[in-house]
């Protein structure tokens, strides 16, 4: 925590927001394991969330592997756990069942026995590893898509009801994911009841892009994510900050000019997110990246990145403070959106290195030569993944930049 700005550093206490990154489920160095079926498998919530501990923790060291198998359940991911999970030797891993093993109908007890069988069966395992767990229930359908979806939403509540005991149990982790998915969607009923403008599940269950959004936000806040990436105050010609440094700070009534180095950079908000957003709390609980001046002249104020307009608010609304964290343009933004393709092209390597390799599975008259050759295989693979991982770090490191804010008419 720094008081910068004219050359001044001073130690201030400066209020927080969000959660206490202190309790964070996710740390430095981890080699994160998504364990799950389809909607795992369709590399949305799991990149969403990759892309925010890459651009919040730029030094994080972290490693991804995506262990998504479309219309697995609990009974699979059990029976797969040792060879998908345990052998990548993860320090987390977010386990995502429930979804097929509730059938998409009417409560089914013996069907919920073994789910729960199941998963205790994958935390026990974990704990024995020495493994930190996340246990998820399912995102919610959506009854505005199809019909059947009316009785199934009340379903899902009952058969996922008991993983909050079986994560207390075991000390894991747990985010009801279900529950505030399901709240979500309530108020997108009444704002939009066919589904027409905001449609975060595609099929009512699986994930469109706003969908991996959504689940992404859902379980990062669950798990304590921090939501501040950086943030500067300005008043009388000194600035606090927090998560960053000022320097060259000018001052007058109507213009405010700096140099701002940040420790981390804001997600780079998509396009075809912003349809969401309004019921994600606009991020402020997940993507904080802010400026406040006081003392402005009254009027509308114009503020500059490198010379790149990325908004313009009131004297008012900066007097408040404003989040840029949400903005679609200028050079924070487009680094971080170089940041996402990076993870999208590194990920295709990583489903490949999943699916032809690692669940790759030999006839007995060829097992000794894939005994041989497989573990070359897997070696090669990562040393791939490995690279565009190191690549994706150097892309991420937060750079110095010039901010303008200057009155206009």
């Amino acid at each position: 925590m720094r008081w910068c700005g004219l050359g001044v550093l001073l130690a201030v206490a400066f209020p927080a927001y969000g959660q206490d990154s202190n309790k964070f489920f996710f740390q430095p160095k981890d080699r994160i394991v998504f364990l799950g079926d389809s909607i795992t498998e369709q590399y949305q919530y799991s990149s969403y969330i990759e892309l925010y501990l890459t651009t919040r923790f730029p030094k994080g060291a972290m490693t991804f592997i995506n262990a998504g198998i479309g219309g697995d359940t609990a009974n699979g991911g059990a029976s797969r756990f040792q060879a998908h999970v345990l052998a990548e030797k993860p320090t987390a891993v977010t386990i995502n069942f429930g979804m097929n093993d509730g059938g998409y109908g009417a409560f089914n007890p013996d069907a919920n026995k073994n789910f729960v069988a199941k998963t205790e069966a994958m935390l026990e395992m974990a704990k024995k590893a020495g493994v930190r767990v996340a246990l998820l229930s399912p995102n919610a359908v959506d009854r505005r898509v199809s019909d059947r979806f009316n009785l199934y939403l009340e379903t899902q509540k009952e058969f996922y009801a008991p993983l909050k005991d079986i994560a207390a149990k075991f000390g894991t982790s747990f985010v009801d994911q279900y529950a505030k998915t399901r709240t979500e969607l309530e108020k997108m009923e009444q704002d939009d009841p066919k589904a027409a403008k905001v449609r975060p599940f595609g099929d009512g269950f699986h994930t469109s892009s706003p969908g991996g959004l959504q689940m992404a936000h859902a379980i990062l806040t669950g798990l304590h994510a921090p939501a501040l990436v950086s943030d500067v105050s300005i008043e009388g010609g000194q600035a606090k900050t927090r998560g960053c440094a000022v320097s060259e700070l000018k001052v007058s009534d109507s213009e405010v000019s700096f140099e701002r180095a940040d420790e981390a950079i804001p997600l780079p908000i998509q396009k075809d997110w912003l349809s969401v957003v309004p019921y994600l709390n606009d991020l402020k609980d997940l993507n904080w990246y802010g400026i406040q001046v006081g003392n402005l002249t009254a009027g509308q104020y114009a503020i500059t990145i490198d010379d790149k307009e990325v908004g313009r608010y009131s004297a008012d609304a900066l007097a408040k403070g404003v989040n840029l964290g949400n903005v679609q343009t200028g050079p924070i933004f487009e680094q971080g959106n170089a940041v996402l393709q990076a993870i999208n092209a590194k990920n295709s390597h990583v489903h490949a290195r999943f699916r032809t390799v690692v669940m790759f599975q030999a006839p007995d008259w060829l097992k000794d030569v894939v005994a041989e050759r497989k573990p070359q295989e897997l070696a090669k693979r990562t040393a791939l993944i490995e690279k565009a991982q190191a690549a994706i770090y150097e892309a991420v490191q937060p750079k110095t930049h010039r901010w303008t804010i200057r009155a206009v008419k």
